[in-house]
């Protein structure tokens, strides 16, 4: 193991232990990536912690140091943080981007439309914790409000504004991709989230295709799971002159668990995310594309009563 390697996993497991300190559940990420680190259902052991069957990563998520420690010895994981069982809701405020994945000026960012957003309400930007992203977008921590439990939305709430909580994974501060690294930029506590934003959340606009959710939050069924580690297996094993079409494809046959309510969408983004990176692809074409094919196979599946 290089020097610099050993820097890497001890400035991550620092900031693993960090997050934790503060009550946040955090789970081993890929290195340089934003999919979970933790094995999936079909390649579980059925020991330890799955001894009496799989357990997704999202109940995996903890805040014991000692396990942290045992998990970030093995490498230099990313650090993710599973939002519902930590008790947060995070804004995730995005730059905007092109049809090739570029920054673009002409559309509003995330940041700009969320102030907006805030002065429509009457009040300010909230001051609490906050992150910068390689990209230059915000991710900024609330602590959920009692006796609600969120889900994510996806751009339902405003152009360039997600939002991640039960079933929503959120890359914590010190973790890197090629893009850059993950950085504190208001170190405060996470504030409760604001009741305007609170109300907004729980009557945001859903996908007009997709039905109420069938499973309680965070959760997937099997056959959802099952083709999402076929599909981003698939992805990852495609050379060179394919993978945007394997992608596409991919993603296009995942939309319909989407629109289902049998997977959140933001599960489905980030491991395709992480395959198209794995097989070669950008990021942004990674991005493009999901969010094209997911839109599109939102957009036009059956019912499921007739599929």
């Amino acid at each position: 193991m290089t020097h610099r390697t050993t820097m890497r996993r001890a400035h991550q497991l620092a900031a693993a232990l960090e997050a934790a300190a503060r009550g946040w559940h955090v789970h081993p990420l890929l290195p340089g990536g934003k999919a979970s680190a933790l094995h999936g259902e079909r390649s579980c052991p059925h020991t330890g912690e799955c001894a009496g069957g799989h357990v997704k990563w999202e109940a995996r998520a903890t805040t014991d140091p000692d396990r942290i420690r045992a998990a970030w010895s093995a490498g230099a994981f990313n650090v993710g943080i599973a939002t519902g069982p930590s008790g947060l809701v995070v804004v995730d405020l995005d730059m905007p981007k092109d049809k090739n994945g570029k920054d673009s000026s002409d559309a509003p960012s995330g940041a700009t439309t969320f102030l907006a957003l805030c002065e429509r309400a009457g009040q300010s930007w909230p001051t609490t914790y906050m992150v910068r992203t390689p990209s230059g977008g915000m991710h900024l921590y609330f602590t959920s409000p009692s006796g609600v439990q969120l889900p994510c939305t996806a751009r339902t709430v405003a152009p360039n504004v997600d939002t991640r909580a039960w079933g929503g994974n959120i890359v914590a501060a010190g973790s890197t991709t090629p893009a850059g690294a993950y950085e504190v930029t208001n170190d405060g506590p996470a504030v409760v989230l604001p009741g305007w934003l609170s109300q907004r959340l729980q009557t945001a606009p859903k996908p007009a295709a997709a039905p109420a959710p069938l499973l309680i939050p965070g959760q997937a069924t099997r056959r959802a799971t099952v083709a999402l580690e076929r599909e981003t297996a698939a992805v990852r094993s495609t050379s060179e002159g394919g993978r945007n079409n394997r992608l596409l494809t991919g993603a296009r046959a995942l939309g319909r668990f989407v629109a289902w309510g049998e997977i959140p969408r933001d599960v489905v983004e980030e491991a395709f995310q992480a395959a198209g990176e794995t097989a070669g692809l950008s990021p942004a074409e990674c991005r493009i594309t999901i969010r094209s094919a997911l839109d599109w196979s939102i957009r036009t599946c059956r019912p499921r009563e007739v599929a």
